[in-house]
């Protein structure tokens, strides 16, 4: 008679969840679809089965970086998800007219869907247009349609114009409680993303583990530092997180290691790898934390995301 098998605590599954012929086991070099990733296994058991400790204030991340393919946007929605899932109320503000992160945390962004550009254009609280995610419970999200496009343009000749989002996430913060506010930016550095480094104290860039990585990085700390002297002298670079790791590569290891060198205090210890599961969740309109809780990538978010709310965490406070 075999022995059952111990209980286990799984995220709650997204709208559209997948079904899988066999599950995911054993170490990270043996998943199909899951590249290698050092001092990572993947266990049945969910990583996270403890509350996450909470901030004495909010944590507002804009997460950014001028480089497209990087995995900004999978990062922004998959550790939002993962603090949500530890206790933590989370919003995440899409400012992204593609729309990706309202796309992976299953909310309908059609063209018409009140969101993020009535926010900055039209005075509209914030608070009126957030809706809940189905990925985590205390997860909101201000969604973005294509028509935020059009808003670059029309944020040009606005009264104050890089300070839109910042008024409007105060006012939210008068009356709403939250832990974290993610920023997901366009890939470019136009009105929209100079909004959210004005209204973030924090910045997190995801950098790819692969040539040319860096280039993009020196041009947005640059940009960093135009704003910290002429608008916003609380923004920190707080975290950079290495993404698309391959251990199989030579290169993947000598990025890590540049970048180290480079942040070696903002640096997280996890490392995201290249992930068959985490390309595949958006399409299914979830985080791949739900899609497959067992693959080494949401492990890896997971742990990233309690690296961020364990630094990030009050002495005083904690749930």
């Amino acid at each position: 008679m075999e022995t059952p098998a111990a209980p286990r605590i799984i995220p709650p599954a997204g709208p559209k969840r997948a079904r899988f012929d066999e599950p995911e086991e054993g170490s990270a070099a043996t998943i199909s679809g899951e590249t290698p990733v050092p001092d990572v296994a993947v266990s049945r058991e969910t990583p996270m089965a403890e509350p996450l400790p909470s901030p004495a204030d909010t944590r507002v991340i804009v997460v950014a970086n001028q480089k497209g393919g990087v995995g900004k946007t999978t990062t922004a929605v998959n550790l939002a998800a993962a603090l949500a899932l530890g206790g933590l109320k989370v919003l995440v503000v899409d400012l992204d007219p593609q729309g990706n992160a309202s796309t992976a945390l299953g909310i309908d962004h059609e063209s018409g869907t009140p969101g993020t550009y009535e926010a900055l254009l039209d005075g509209v609280p914030i608070a009126d247009l957030v809706q809940d995610s189905p990925e985590a419970p205390g997860l909101s999200v201000l969604p973005a349609t294509i028509d935020l496009a059009a808003a670059e343009i029309e944020l040009v000749s606005t009264v104050a114009r890089e300070s839109r989002l910042t008024k409007a996430l105060r006012a939210y913060l008068r009356e709403n409680e939250a832990d974290y506010i993610f920023l997901d930016c366009p890939p470019s550095l136009g009105l929209l993303t100079l909004n959210a480094l004005v209204a973030a104290k924090e910045i997190l860039i995801p950098i790819q583990c692969e040539y040319y990585a860096l280039e993009g990085v020196s041009q947005l700390v640059n940009t960093i530092n135009l704003v910290k002297g002429e608008l916003n002298d609380e923004l920190q670079l707080s975290t950079v997180l290495l993404t698309m790791f391959d251990a199989r590569t030579r290169l993947a290891a000598q990025v890590t290691d540049e970048v180290r060198a480079h942040f070696a205090a903002q640096t997280l210890h996890t490392v995201i790898p290249r992930s068959v599961r985490i390309s595949e969740a958006p399409s299914y309109g979830q985080t791949v934390i739900t899609y497959h809780p067992e693959s080494v990538g949401a492990v890896c978010y997971l742990r990233a995301a309690e690296e961020i709310a364990q630094r990030g965490a009050s002495k005083e406070e904690s749930r």
